[in-house]
C-alpha cells in the first residue's frame, strides 16, 4: 500500500499541564499540544491542569491509563532538575522509552545549548497508554511535537511509529 493510500489512525489524546501557576487562561503549552494534536487528525479527549504535587499527578495519570478512551497522554511541566513529574510518573510505567528523552535533549540542545541538560523529559507506557512528559515552556512543547511526536504518533510515518499500534477508537 502506498503512503498516499494509507489512512492515519486518529488517536485519543489527553493533555496534562503540571503547574502551580498555570490556569485555563494562560496554559499556552497545553493549548499548543491540544491544538497540534487536533491539527494532526487526533482527538484531544481530556485536558487538565494539575498542581505540581506527586500524589495529585499520580492520581490523574492513574485515572487516565485505566480509561479505555485514552491512548496517549501528553504531559508538560515539572520536568526540570529536581521537579516532580519523573518522581510521580516513572513508578507507574510498565516500560520506558529511553530514546524520547535523549532525542528531546538533543533537539533542545540545538536550540538552547547546554541548558537542555536540565530537562528530565521522558516517555513510557502504562497499561497500553503511551505517556510523553516534556518541559512546560511552549517552545519546548513545540520542539517535542515538531521534532518527535507529530511523526511518531502518525501511523503512516515510516519506517516506524508508535501510532500504528492502535486501532481507531470508536
Amino acid at each position: 500500500m502506498s503512503k498516499a493510500a494509507e489512512t492515519s489512525v486518529a488517536l485519543n489524546i489527553a493533555v496534562l499541564t503540571i503547574s502551580d501557576s498555570r490556569h485555563s487562561g494562560n496554559d499556552t503549552s497545553g493549548d499548543y499540544l491540544a491544538t497540534s494534536a487536533q491539527e494532526a487528525g487526533h482527538r484531544c479527549v481530556q485536558r487538565m491542569i494539575c498542581p505540581d504535587d506527586i500524589y495529585r499527578i499520580r492520581s490523574v495519570i492513574s485515572q487516565w491509563v485505566v480509561d479505555d478512551g485514552i491512548q496517549v497522554i501528553l504531559s508538560n511541566g515539572s520536568t526540570g532538575h529536581g521537579k516532580s513529574a519523573a518522581r510521580a510518573i516513572v513508578p507507574l510505567l510498565d516500560n520506558q522509552i529511553a530514546g524520547f528523552g535523549e532525542l528531546f535533549r538533543h533537539l533542545s540542545f540545538l536550540e538552547i545549548g547546554s541548558s537542555s541538560l536540565q530537562s528530565d523529559a521522558f516517555a513510557g507506557s502504562a497499561n497500553g497508554t503511551l505517556i510523553f512528559c516534556m518541559p512546560g515552556s511552549t517552545g519546548a512543547c513545540r520542539t517535542a511535537w515538531e521534532g518527535i511526536l507529530r511523526d511518531q504518533l502518525d501511523s503512516s510515518h515510516r519506517p516506524c511509529n508508535f501510532g500504528s499500534g492502535f486501532r481507531s477508537p470508536k
